[in-house]
């Protein structure tokens, strides 16, 4: 078995996702996005917008600015010029994947998760699955809350309880929960989003016949898949890295990969320092030197899995949405900075539309970056600036927590005094 440096592993990771690709000089094309799609193979979606739209941010780390309609159209709103690319359904966590691994990712193949507690509702509300089907078949795509105000004048939705007044967002009703139920075993298809809600679609309806009428792939003929696009993504990963990227169940991808390394397409490999065996993607490259900079939000696949990230950068991530604020060390939503392969600091970012700017709480240096505290600030505050003009901001305004926040404010000002003033 090989022994590779932890080093190379890293530069392998990073070459994987993608951050080795230099970004485009002129306008960002689907080619360049169907680029980046090769590499991380899914977007993951998350409702926090206090900055931007988990699923936006990958593609800007990669490529830089870029059009956000290109990956909305993408996904939401093709047409016979520009199909579909991308379809959401069940991944990593609520991901858009490529159309091609949406049989994949059936439910037979994922573990159970959530949605096996929602399916007693069915039993509850027999004739509940049915009447949505109806009224999606009649007016997709559609809400939840328009399929209940939709059932409701007929009293299909019979004893069906409501969601609340005043309810918040995960206090969901029993339609929205059963919508979510066909939608996750693949009754239900999202043919759109409107204010980033989720409209339901018929599944002919948004997936092409070719994908959606072949035969639905053996379960572990679609994790042997899983694995291997997760290796590719990954470069170099453990076991459990490599079932963390779909979220698959840990004895079917033991299977797939002792199946994918007796056929030669994953190589055993001991990295040093890590505990764990690791397996290596064959095609994988590795870079004499990583060049460049990114922001990286909190569900990039670069750091989504923070053992990983710990592991591969000796950089402790934590997100602390839910850590209350005279708790939390770095911020509510905080970016991690890469700069030349290295996680070189993290910084609090909010997008303040009402004022027009980027707000930046908290910047942060980390302990023992391998470079000047000078040039960190000088190329993150060249990145937020791209950034902030991206998300359509007149500037950068800095907060004064943090052991770079001074730097920070500094190089901003020296960059542009009058868009990054204070």
């Amino acid at each position: 078995m090989r022994t590779i440096s932890a080093d190379v592993a890293r530069r392998a990771f990073l070459a994987a996702q993608g951050f080795t690709d230099p970004r485009p000089s002129g306008a960002v094309t689907r080619r360049h996005l169907g680029r980046v799609l090769d590499r991380v193979r899914l977007l993951q979606l998350d409702s926090v917008n206090v900055a931007v739209r988990a699923h936006y941010m990958p593609v800007f780390s990669r490529l830089g600015a870029y059009p956000t309609e290109l990956l909305d159209a993408a996904a939401w709103s093709p047409s016979a010029r520009k199909p579909r690319l991308l379809v959401e359904t069940w991944a990593h966590e609520a991901s858009l994947v490529p159309l091609a691994d949406w049989p994949l990712l059936g439910h037979r193949t994922l573990p159970r998760r959530w949605w096996q507690h929602y399916g007693p509702l069915l039993d509850k509300h027999p004739s509940l699955a049915g009447d949505i089907r109806a009224v999606v078949a009649e007016r997709g795509p559609i809400g939840a809350g328009a399929i209940e105000q939709a059932l409701a004048p007929q009293g299909r939705a019979g004893d069906v309880r409501p969601r609340p007044p005043g309810a918040t967002w995960w206090e969901r009703s029993e339609v929205k929960r059963v919508c979510e139920y066909l939608f996750a075993v693949g009754e239900l298809a999202v043919g759109t989003r409107r204010h980033f809600e989720r409209r339901y679609d018929l599944p002919e309806r948004v997936i092409p016949p070719g994908i959606r009428d072949a035969p639905a792939p053996d379960p572990d003929d679609a994790a042997r898949c899983l694995v291997a696009k997760a290796a590719s993504a990954l470069g170099v990963g453990t076991e459990t890295d490599l079932r963390d990227y779909y979220r698959l169940g840990p004895d079917r991808t033991r299977t797939a990969v002792a199946e994918l390394v007796e056929a030669g397409e994953l190589e055993p490999v001991t990295v040093r320092g890590w505990a764990r065996p690791a397996y290596r993607d064959p095609a994988a490259t590795v870079p004499r030197t990583v060049t460049g900079r990114a922001l990286l939000c909190p569900f990039d696949p670069l750091v989504w899995e923070r053992e990983r990230t710990e592991r591969i950068f000796g950089f402790r991530y934590r997100i602390e949405i839910y850590v209350p604020e005279p708790k939390r060390e770095y911020g509510y939503y905080v970016f991690p900075f890469l700069l030349d392969g290295a996680l070189a600091g993290r910084v609090d970012l909010k997008a303040d539309r009402s004022a027009g700017v980027l707000r930046v709480p908290g910047a942060f240096a980390e302990p023992g970056a391998p470079f000047p505290e000078r040039r960190i600030a000088a190329e993150l505050a060249a990145e937020l600036s791209t950034m902030a003009r991206w998300l359509g901001l007149d500037g950068v305004a800095v907060g004064e927590r943090g052991n770079l926040a001074t730097a920070l404010a500094a190089a901003l000002r020296c960059s542009d005094p009058e868009r990054n003033a204070q």
